[in-house]
């Protein structure tokens, strides 16, 4: 099994070229459509080549233990292509990229109260994280920028201020299981069930299903009750 990088997700991913990637890895695009979006960004050499490397990960070449959860990302796409698409690129960034999970994270807890956060109070925690250092700034503000691009925050007063936006109601049930399993891979441990709900990492998305009945019977989780009253999930082991 391969290590999860440690940042990875080191550039600005527009959502068109994550929902391009999607398609090709459903079998409905081609890598020459990649590609011309790509040409007409006209990125440079070497961003041109980081770029396609974070859109590997996320959709085209992920790693081996993230390949059948893409796979099952890219069936609910094909099975219901008004979801959300960018439910699908967040829970696969979430999964693929601890940095990418820890900035939303972050900012679902800032702004859990009051809607907003102040950028220079994620940096600094991210910096607690992963060092004081020019790439994790210029990296945290990559996430951030690409959250924003894909409809979860807007940036505001020149880059200083983080809002959330109205999260995005996610009505399928398939996808909403799909999502919780991105924030306990994310976690790498089990969540409380009671939790599921108001997970920070998944904060631009409103589950309307009854997630205690999705995860009693999804495929890829478990339940356990671990004292009185006290429900876990955690994903079910591989047979």
């Amino acid at each position: 099994m391969t290590t999860a990088p440690r940042i990875g997700f080191d550039r600005f991913i527009h959502l068109d070229w994550a929902t391009t990637a999607l398609k090709i890895r459903a079998g409905v695009a081609q890598r020459e459509d990649l590609e011309a979006l790509l040409d007409a960004a006209g990125l440079g050499a070497a961003a041109r080549t980081k770029t396609q490397t974070v859109l590997n990960r996320l959709w085209l070449e992920p790693r081996a233990e993230l390949a059948g959860y893409a796979d099952r990302g890219v069936a609910i796409f094909k099975a219901n292509p008004d979801a959300p698409v960018a439910a699908l690129h967040w829970g696969m960034a979430v999964a693929t990229y601890p940095f990418f999970g820890k900035v939303a994270e972050l900012i679902g807890r800032l702004s859990a109260l009051q809607g907003d956060c102040a950028s220079a109070e994620i940096h600094r925690r991210m910096s607690e994280t992963y060092g004081e250092r020019e790439g994790t700034y210029r990296m945290t503000n990559m996430v951030i920028q690409s959250q924003a691009g894909w409809g979860a925050v807007e940036r505001v007063e020149k880059g200083k201020r983080v809002i959330r936006l109205a999260p995005t109601l996610v009505e399928d049930g398939e996808l909403t299981a799909w999502l919780i399993e991105a924030a306990v891979r994310y976690a790498g441990k089990p969540l409380v069930i009671t939790s599921l709900q108001s997970q920070p990492v998944l904060f631009p998305f409103n589950l309307s299903q009854s997630l205690t009945w999705l995860v009693s019977n999804s495929e890829h989780l478990v339940v356990r009750a671990e004292g009185p009253g006290n429900r876990l999930v955690s994903l079910r082991e591989a047979v």
